[in-house]
């Protein structure tokens, strides 16, 4: 075998580029088309402890395009539709409002728990009139925009292809840790927060896997944020979001409340998802989430 081929199958081995050049290819294109846009439009580049819907929706839809951009790419180079890695499938719309209902329902639980427990004080209307509508359809397109980008970027390509040299779970299991890890950037996130954050990586994941798309995670996920953030008036991950239609305040110990880090830095959140996720896996297996052969291809 000469050196140039011993060379190539250093990167290339029988289904193409090798799982770990791919990954690695996926994440410098996507650091320097991020890049190049924050040289671009500086605006784009980081985000206040105070969120405002439109500086929001702009950022959250470039973080969009470009993840979507890359997959693009990375299809192109595998040869596949750029929609086989989670975003296939006729009853795509249907199982994005089924996700959001769940998302709603679980986070408001959540909510249920915190308020009886003595733990966070709902205060009054925080909107009034049109403000509602204009706030509520405004944060609603922004945590879309982040759950498309979030899932498409650590469940859809990298996930499918990392699955196909590690398997799924493992695969899920880092990808899910690197998903808290980014909660790192901001300073008010806690410990209980950060790992909050990677368990609902695990429960996008289990979504994905039962409902072989990325449509029901991404509903959940935008659901959860928007009930969170404009509905109950809470700090999503420590940020905090201008106009929403409650203010609210936790109270005590910061364990139980989650503090200025919010509703899931709480403890009470382990027991909810663990429950939630029971639920979800049970519907599954009786064919009432999802009654289609799985679109995810791995």
């Amino acid at each position: 075998m000469s050196a140039k081929a011993r060379l190539a199958r250093v990167f290339v081995g029988e289904g193409g580029l090798r799982t770990g050049w791919s990954v690695l290819l996926f994440g410098l294109v996507l650091a320097a088309a991020a890049f190049g846009a924050v040289r671009l439009f500086p605006r784009l580049g980081g985000a206040p402890l105070v969120v405002t819907p439109i500086p929001a929706m702009l950022r959250d839809a470039t973080l969009s395009l470009l993840v979507l951009g890359v997959t693009w790419l990375m299809s192109r180079i595998e040869r596949r539709s750029a929609l086989s890695y989670g975003l296939a499938g006729s009853s795509a719309f249907r199982k994005l409002v089924m996700g959001a209902l769940w998302g709603v329902v679980v986070f408001s639980a959540l909510i249920g728990l915190l308020a009886a427990s003595g733990h966070l004080e709902l205060e009054a209307l925080a909107l009034h009139g049109s403000a509602i509508a204009w706030y509520g359809l405004a944060w609603l397109l922004v945590f879309f925009l982040v759950a498309f980008a979030e899932e498409n970027l650590f469940r859809g390509y990298v996930l499918s292809r990392l699955a196909r040299g590690i398997g799924f779970w493992p695969a899920a299991t880092v990808l899910s840790l690197g998903f808290g890890l980014i909660h790192l950037r901001n300073s008010s996130e806690v410990l209980l927060g950060i790992a909050g954050a990677a368990i609902g990586g695990m429960v996008f994941s289990l979504c994905l896997k039962l409902t072989g798309s990325l449509w029901w995670g991404i509903g959940f996920h935008a659901a959860w944020d928007w009930a969170e953030s404009f509905l109950f008036g809470t700090p999503n991950s420590g940020y905090i979001m201008k106009g929403t239609l409650f203010s609210s305040r936790p109270v005590g110990d910061t364990l139980w409340s989650g503090g200025t880090a919010g509703p899931e830095a709480s403890i009470l959140l382990l027991p909810l998802l663990a429950a939630a996720l029971f639920v979800v896996w049970l519907l599954r297996r009786r064919r009432l989430v999802s009654d289609e052969k799985p679109v995810l291809t791995t």
